[in-house]
């Protein structure tokens, strides 16, 4: 891999470490110390071949990993995709890696967040409300928004068709950008995945971007709050595409099991299809 600056241009000025491969880009989110984790020390661990694919701990600094379409195929449309692991860990090749390389051949062009998330110590979990722990991966999906944007030129997308798709505890992170007060800087469009906020349901603004919710029926831990931001949603007057399937578990991701989930993402490019960004945007590169 090799690495290079990259300075943005506005009030801000963000320097960003990028290491480049042949198929992706890996991107500092913030310019230095992610702000609210100064102090933390603690070290990154992967493990491999667990049942939901590689997963990582201990994320201390947060990065954005770009997939981008061949020029030729590139719609302008980008999505960053927030993998889940309960804010301790993140299933970042089922439920990132390998969406993001489907939206790839696509002409979608995809950026894996790895937010931050709290230490994991031994066999325990840290006894922290969700609120609390996912503060953290919130704030980094929030700016991961503004980084694609500086970068879309560069990355060959839209400034206004970058969307956010979220899994699980991702799909907390997904409703924390599009849920924020700042509506001008909410994602172009967000999915969530059996995810959605699992502590107190935030308040709802008017006038959010088209949202897409999928869970299964199935599913012990996303049944409750799915359905809960749903009608909360409903409440609010928005109108959200919604697919229930019948089975697929939780964590179903990019896992094929025989069951109607294994065509979430179909559905997913469908709706995208049906918002018109599956098609060439005039800003797209040719």
């Amino acid at each position: 891999m090799r690495g290079r600056m990259l300075c943005s241009a506005g009030a801000i000025t963000l320097t960003m470490m990028v290491a480049a491969t042949a198929e992706a880009q890996v991107v500092n989110v913030w310019p230095g110390v992610a702000p609210g984790s100064e102090g933390w020390t603690q070290q990154t661990r992967t493990i491999e071949n667990t049942p939901v694919g590689t997963v990582i701990f201990n994320t201390v600094t947060p990065t954005l990993t770009a997939f981008l379409p061949a020029p030729g195929r590139a719609t302008g449309t980008g999505v960053i995709i927030a993998p889940g692991g309960g804010f301790v860990a993140l299933a970042v090749s089922q439920e990132g890696e390998d969406v993001a390389r489907w939206l790839q051949e696509r002409g979608i062009a995809a950026f894996v967040l790895r937010y931050r998330t709290v230490e994991k110590r031994g066999d325990g979990i840290p006894q922290m409300d969700m609120d609390t722990a996912g503060r953290y991966g919130i704030a980094d999906g929030i700016q991961a928004v503004k980084v694609v944007r500086r970068h879309a030129a560069e990355w060959g997308v839209s400034p206004d068709r970058i969307g956010f798709l979220g899994f699980s505890a991702g799909g907390m992170v997904a409703s924390g950008a599009v849920l924020q007060a700042d509506s001008a800087a909410r994602p172009a469009f967000a999915a969530m995945i059996y995810g959605a906020p699992f502590g107190v349901i935030p308040a709802i603004p008017r006038n959010l971007p088209p949202l897409f919710l999928a869970w299964a029926q199935d599913d012990p831990i996303a049944l409750n709050f799915s359905n809960r931001f749903h009608e909360a949603l409903r409440a609010a007057e928005q109108r959200p595409e919604v697919h229930v399937f019948s089975t697929g578990g939780h964590g179903f991701g990019m896992k094929r099991q025989g069951t109607g989930s294994d065509h979430w993402i179909d559905a997913f490019h469908n709706w995208l299809e049906s918002q018109g960004l599956t098609r060439p945007a005039p800003s797209a590169t040719p």
